[in-house]
């Protein structure tokens, strides 16, 4: 094994967090300036500011202009979970788990919500589903994106047209980086944190009108608590979806989330925003494809994350090892990269394979991956030394 010298680059900003991510680029807190702060978010200019964090939201996204877009609490957690408790149970569900956050909504619907015709189609780390399995005539709970796997749909060519049930899409580390398809989706919620690097806390709920007619002529037999109450009196609260918040918003994280969206549009809108994401895939996997150590979690290159990029380690030495021991040397590459200063919180997720994971959102510079690459080499070859001595010396 030949031992990779220290890198001479580092990356400009190190900074591959998968959430809260990287800042757009150039970003400097004089960007919040304008923030107005000790003032009532119900006050007309406030609410304005807020409006317009849904209407940017929509442009970019190309949200057909029938659906509903509000701002709610709790991040993108706090936007599934008002999906869930609200319009769930008036039909079986399908949730499809191929991640730690699918499955914490699967963990949702059959033992919190307690829903009696609930089915889970899990897939382990790295693949998806079987998606011909689902059935449209159930409501069916998925990630677009796998945050915690690097695993996506590609499109919605496999969601029925003609659907019986409501899909509801976690997007919250797919929007802004990949084409969602409106018309097969009911519900779409994410956060401010993701892809366009906003501060965290703030979530984003999108209903279709076929979302909305379940809201007016379904209600759930649990009570709701008000932080998940979309209806009132049998009727939509509309000012969710004008920027009349249902508790109070930071307006210092509304200035940054519509300084992001207005980086967004400088950078080409959505298009833009693929491209810049893909191409940091692009970088990675070429990497990949020349070196032996190191592979994609995703076992299909058609599903491979652009966003969250996470890849195993294929090196005998680290397959032999047991799952402590692959856990403890992961551990160690990435703490090297930490205490270097060249990439900060690229670890697996907890509950995932030991390895690593690459925010390759829209704020990351493919310079920045180009830069973190050859530490990658550096760390795994510095760790190699210390767990197997004998193939690092060959």
């Amino acid at each position: 094994m030949a031992i990779a010298t220290n890198p001479d680059s580092r990356p400009a900003n190190p900074n591959f967090s998968s959430g809260p991510c990287a800042k757009r680029p150039g970003f400097t807190l004089d960007a919040l300036s304008g923030a107005m702060l000790g003032r009532s978010h119900r006050a007309k200019e406030l609410k304005a500011r807020l409006a317009e964090v849904i209407e940017r939201s929509r442009a970019i996204l190309g949200i057909p202009g029938h659906w509903k877009l509000g701002i709610v609490p709790a991040s993108d957690t706090g936007a599934v979970e008002m999906a869930l408790w609200s319009l769930l149970g008036a039909r079986g569900v399908d949730v499809l788990a191929y991640e730690s956050f699918g499955q914490g909504w699967a963990t949702d619907v059959s033992k919190q919500l307690k829903l009696a015709d609930a089915r889970v189609l899990s897939a382990e780390y790295g693949a998806l589903p079987d998606l011909a399995q689902v059935d449209f005539s159930r409501d069916v709970v998925f990630p677009w994106n796998g945050t915690t796997s690097g695993v996506r749909v590609r499109n919605g060519d496999w969601i029925a047209a003609d659907r019986a049930g409501l899909t509801i899409c976690d997007a919250t580390s797919a929007a802004f980086a990949m084409a969602l398809d409106w018309e097969k989706l009911d519900v779409v919620t994410w956060s401010w944190q993701k892809v366009l690097g906003g501060e965290a806390a703030h979530g984003m709920l999108a209903l279709s009108p076929r979302a909305v007619e379940r809201l007016l002529t379904y209600k759930p037999d649990r009570p709701l608590p008000k932080i998940f109450r979309l209806t009132s009196g049998g009727k939509l609260i509309e000012g969710i979806f004008k920027g009349e918040t249902i508790n109070t918003p930071s307006m210092l994280c509304v200035e940054d989330a519509l300084d992001g969206l207005r980086w967004a549009e400088s950078v080409g809108g959505l298009n833009g925003l693929i491209a810049r994401s893909e191409a940091n895939l692009r970088a990675v996997a070429e990497w990949v494809d020349r070196t032996p150590w190191v592979d994609f979690l995703a076992d299909d290159p058609a599903t491979r994350s652009c966003t969250s990029i996470c890849l195993k380690i294929v090196a005998p030495w680290f397959t032999m090892l047991a799952p402590d021991g692959q856990a403890k040397a992961a551990k160690q590459l990435a703490g090297l990269l930490d205490k270097e200063g060249v990439a900060y919180d690229i670890g697996a997720y907890r509950d995932a394979p030991p390895g690593l994971r690459i925010w390759g959102g829209a704020t990351v510079e493919t310079a920045d991956i180009a830069a973190l690459l050859p530490w990658l080499d550096w760390a795994f070859d510095t760790v190699a030394r210390e767990f197997a001595p004998a193939q690092a010396a060959e």
